[in-house]
Order: C-alpha cells, then sequence, then structure tokens
C-alpha cells in the first residue's frame, strides 16, 4: 500500500480524486497533549481511488487538500465529521463545501442516536472491520500495513454506506432533514469561538455579578494562553480552580498561594501575572458595568410532569417514522415547550420538527391529544 509523502503525489492523487462527484475523508490525529489537534494522516477515496496521505512527511504541503476541501463541485463525506473540519479549519482556514455527514443522516434513517462508523458499516454492508488498531500513536514512523489497511477502511467502506443512505434519504423526502444538522455543522462560528466566549462552556454556579466578571475574564485569559502554548486548557488552568478563583479573588500572587486548588509554587510561575492581571482587570469593572447573572426561573409546578410525557410522545414519533429522538428535540427543547408552550423559540417547533413531533407536543399540552396503551403498545390518541 503506497503512503503518499510528497507534495507531487498529493497533487496527483487530488487529481484523480477531483474526477469524482464525491469523497470520502477521515483524518487521524492525536491531541491529548495539545491544544490543536496534531494532523497525522489523511484518508480519502473517491468511487476508484484511494489515497493515505501522510501529514507529517517532512516537507509535504497539504494545499492540494485542502484546495480538493473548497471545491464546491465535489461533496466531502465524513462520518462524524466534527473533528475533521476542525482540523482542516485550523490548519487551511475553510470549511469543507458541500459536507455530507453519515452519522447524521443515520440518525435521520433510524439507525440510533450517534452511531458509531463500524456499527453503521456492519449493519449496512455486513462487513465487520477490525479495529484493533484503534488506539495507534498516529505520529509513529514507520505505520505498519495493518495500521494503514485499519486507517484506509475508514473511507473505503463509507463509499457504500454513504450511496445508501443518499438514496434512502432521498426515497423518503428527509434530505432537507440532513441539510438543517448539516448548516449548523459547517457554520463557520462552530470553530472560530472567541476567547470572550470561553466562560459558557463551564458548568460553574455564581451568586454574584462579580464573580461571572471574574469568571469571564480568567476563562478568556485561560483560553488565550492554551492556545498560544498549545497545551490543553487544563494544562493551563483546571476548572475547579477558575471556580475557585471566581468565589475568592486573590488580587495577588501571595492570595494566589492560599487557595486550595492552586500548586505549590505555582503562583511564582511566569503565567502568574498574566493571571492576577486577569483577576483585578474584572475586579475594577465598575459595579454599574458588571455582567448580569444569567436569569434561572424556577418552572411552575407541573412543568416537570410535562416535560416527562413530552419525552414519551417524542420517543413514540421518532419509534414510529424511524428517527432517532435525539436529531428531533433536545432535553431543552422540551423543557422550553412545556414551560413556554408555543412561545418557546427551539428548534423543535420549527420546520420538519415541527411537523413531526412540535404539533403534536402543542397539542399534547393543550389537552387535544393523549397516550393510551393498546396491544402491548403505547400510541397516542385524539381526544374529545
Amino acid at each position: 500500500m503506497n503512503l503518499i509523502t510528497t507534495t507531487q503525489g498529493l497533487e496527483e492523487a487530488v487529481a484523480q480524486l477531483s474526477k469524482s462527484d464525491f469523497v470520502t475523508v477521515d483524518t487521524e490525529f492525536i491531541r491529548e497533549t495539545t491544544f490543536w489537534p496534531e494532523l497525522c494522516l489523511i484518508q480519502m477515496a473517491s468511487a476508484g481511488t484511494t489515497a493515505l496521505v501522510d501529514a507529517l512527511a517532512p516537507g509535504i504541503d497539504l494545499a492540494p487538500f485542502f484546495t480538493l476541501m473548497a471545491d464546491t463541485g465535489i461533496t466531502k463525506v465524513f462520518h462524524a465529521a466534527r473533528q475533521d473540519i476542525e482540523i482542516i479549519f485550523h490548519l487551511g482556514n475553510l470549511i469543507p463545501e458541500p459536507v455530507f455527514d453519515t452519522q447524521i443522516a443515520a440518525m435521520v434513517c433510524g439507525f440510533g442516536d450517534a452511531i458509531s462508523y463500524d456499527q453503521l458499516v456492519a449493519r449496512i454492508t455486513g462487513v465487520h472491520l477490525d479495529k484493533s488498531s484503534r488506539f495507534t500513536d498516529w505520529r509513529r514512523r514507520p505505520l505498519s500495513e495493518k495500521q494503514l489497511d485499519y486507517a484506509l477502511a475508514d473511507v473505503t467502506h463509507l463509499r457504500d454506506v454513504y450511496l445508501y443512505l443518499q438514496s434512502r434519504l432521498q426515497q423518503e423526502g428527509r434530505t432537507d432533514w440532513v441539510g438543517e444538522e448539516i448548516r449548523i455543522l459547517t457554520a463557520r462560528e462552530t470553530y472560530d469561538t472567541h476567547p470572550d466566549d470561553a466562560w459558557k462552556r463551564l458548568k460553574i454556579r455564581l451568586r454574584k455579578p462579580v464573580e461571572l466578571a471574574v469568571l469571564q475574564k480568567v476563562a478568556a485569559w485561560r483560553e488565550r494562553a492554551a492556545r498560544e502554548r498549545n497545551v490543553p486548557r487544563g494544562r493551563v488552568l483546571k476548572d475547579d480552580t477558575i471556580q475557585e478563583i471566581a468565589q475568592q479573588q486573590p488580587r495577588d500572587a501571595e492570595a494566589l498561594s492560599r487557595l486550595r486548588t492552586i500548586p505549590k509554587g505555582w503562583e511564582r510561575s511566569s503565567h502568574a501575572q498574566g493571571l492576577v492581571e486577569a483577576i483585578n482587570e474584572a475586579l475594577n469593572i465598575p459595579k454599574e458595568n458588571l455582567p448580569r447573572l444569567p436569569k434561572h426561573h424556577n418552572a411552575p409546578e407541573g412543568t416537570g410532569a410535562a416535560a416527562d410525557v413530552l419525552k414519551l410522545l417524542l420517543k413514540i414519533i421518532a419509534e414510529d417514522h424511524g428517527v432517532a429522538a435525539k436529531v428531533i428535540a433536545s432535553s431543552d427543547d422540551i423543557e422550553q415547550i412545556a414551560l413556554k408552550g408555543d412561545a418557546a423559540n427551539v428548534p423543535a417547533l420549527q420546520g420538519w420538527r415541527r411537523e413531526l413531533f412540535g404539533e403534536k407536543a402543542l397539542q399534547m399540552i393543550d389537552g387535544k391529544i393523549g397516550i393510551k396503551f393498546e396491544n402491548r403498545k403505547i400510541k397516542t390518541v385524539q381526544l374529545d
């Protein structure tokens, strides 16, 4: 099996792949010790061509690969595309277009929530993949034939999976359903997140606006530091440390050293000064300019029970139509509908989701439909 290690070899492979109207794509990478994933191997296949590209080969220029990813005349097929797209965005500053994600398509076609690639291949093609090389360190060279076979299988069988799912979506009139999910997946803002928004990923309960201000500044500082040093966020500062800093608000290195979650001596490191500056920047914000704490509304009595009934309705509809419940409505969608009814601004009350589930959910809240147990099966029933 030939492993492409030169720019010329990559150009020739891309020229062949570009003759097809679609190309299946996968990447192998390592990110345990870095902020940005380290791309190690690129696998691609079209109807009659396969290619394995050594992304770590000395002197190789991946520009032809990025040109292929930007070619709007060729559909790029991935399975669980988010991390692959993140790599392409970071290294090539582009989002592949157009994209087809077989994991999303499989959920719409009733294969369950977030089905794995090997399970999908087995169910569609009957082929059982050898996953023994799953935990390979893809940075090590040379790669064995077994490792290369494993990597290539991630795109060769994907061709058959794609063609099957594409045909089924067209037959069932659900192509647009996948399209809505793909638009979120390929939105630039999904990957181009600003450090000032880093605090939103933290699940930390706050009591005062000043605590939120400190959280925002410290989370942004950590995000920038992790990116600059190319290390995981936790290597810079752990989440529980950020929570303690937000609550205790140390103004100097000495106060920082007294925190339980700060490693001994860390306050004397080169990074401590930047952290202290971020904390003081937050503490110096005038009281009237402090950020407002997110509001947590207490749901009216009975809302929880209503949400539970709507979840049962969702399960019934998902099973009846052969669609993964996760694609139709999220838990947040359900809770918002139970709380606000038709005023809830959620995806489940928009487009095909409203037609499939949202309208029935609203009817159930209004007492127009109910649920009954008949012939060992749960069904919905119209009420007078």
